[in-house]
């Protein structure tokens, strides 16, 4: 069965022009790579840099992991049914939990059900219900209490089919039960030629990176692009600039300048289709241009991997990733990566 399953991965990312390898990609780690775990996704560092959050898996329970010591240890095994998406680190060491109450079926959960959850770093501390459905994931502040998630028709009914709109709060823990507080607009979509999703804060917070996934209607339209918006002006900057592409920015170098981006670049060397299954971790700056571009991952030169859903520690001296096969959908991970940067 594990050999028909990895013919059937190799299968799915092969094609008669695939230049990829046919072997495993952890077997040959560069030497600023080590294998973390062995099991999870979704990874992200705390403020300090101390600690990495990451979900056991899609629809699981929630983990952390002491990077001096590599004791992992659980953060809902507690809650009966756990069936959360991602966990976040909030800026005071406690985290946002983004997910289901509980498991109905995988695009319903997804979709629908996906909503914010506060949950203190406190010993014996259960989730708390922020009462806010969302789309995928969210941006979430290292520096404040500020958070940012987009709302979709899916999870918010009474919007409009294709309509999207990147909306900004802040956690108030200040009363017994936590809170979002002033909760805002700051950016619309009114079709499928943008689908937003909000990724990360930047420059003291007055600037946030988000992802744009479009509907194609030729093959020419980009699949999805790195956008960013300055909160203050409200002005939005394409900053991939790379029609015909899948771009997803995930993970802001403390700089601002540059931010890691899930792409498919490497498809036009290597071979196989444009999209989301055939990614590698690169660093974009954020001028732009889109011309400057820097692999920072090579897990899809191996047939059937790639290397997904990276996030930077505040000092940008480390990027975590997961371990990924190409046949999955977004977001299922097989293990985290540690990569040291320069």
């Amino acid at each position: 069965m594990k050999a028909f399953f990895l013919l059937s991965l190799l299968l799915l990312a092969s094609s008669p022009s695939d230049q990829r390898k046919q072997s495993n990609p952890l077997d040959q780690l560069p030497p600023n790579e080590e294998l973390l775990t062995h099991f999870g996704e979704r990874a992200d560092f705390s403020p300090d840099n101390q600690r990495i959050a990451f979900m056991s898996k899609s629809f699981g329970d929630a983990f952390v992991i002491d990077l001096k010591t590599r004791a992992i240890r659980c953060l809902t095994c507690s809650i009966p049914g756990a069936a959360f998406l991602r966990v976040m680190h909030l800026s005071n060491g406690d985290y946002i939990l983004i997910g289901p109450e509980r498991f109905t079926d995988v695009d319903t959960s997804r979709d629908r059900d996906n909503e914010l959850w506060y949950l203190s770093s406190k010993p014996g501390s259960k989730p708390e219900r922020l009462n806010q459905r969302m789309f995928e994931g969210a941006a979430i502040s290292k520096k404040n209490m500020l958070i940012s998630f987009a709302e979709h028709h899916g999870d918010h009914p009474e919007l409009p089919v294709n309509y999207s709109r990147l909306m900004v709060a802040t956690l108030d823990l200040s009363q017994d039960t936590p809170r979002l507080a002033n909760i805002h607009k700051v950016h619309e979509s009114s079709d499928d030629s943008c689908s937003l999703e909000a990724q990360d804060f930047y420059d003291n917070d007055s600037k946030m990176t988000f992802t744009c996934y479009v509907k194609q209607h030729q093959p020419t339209d980009p699949i999805s692009m790195v956008m960013g918006i300055d909160l203050k002006t409200g002005k939005v900057t394409d900053f991939s600039q790379a029609p015909g592409f899948y771009n997803e920015c995930e993970g802001i170098f403390p700089d601002g300048n540059y931010t890691a981006v899930e792409s498919d670049r490497q498809v036009s060397d290597l071979g196989g289709d444009h999209g989301m299954h055939n990614i590698d971790i690169w660093k974009l700056r954020l001028d732009g241009t889109g011309k400057d571009w820097k692999r920072l991952t090579h897990f899809n030169d191996f047939a059937g991997w790639k290397a997904s859903n990276p996030v930077i520690s505040t000092d940008g001296k480390l990027m975590a990733f997961q371990v990924a096969h190409t046949a999955d959908r977004a977001g299922v991970g097989y293990g985290i990566v540690l990569h040291h940067l320069e």
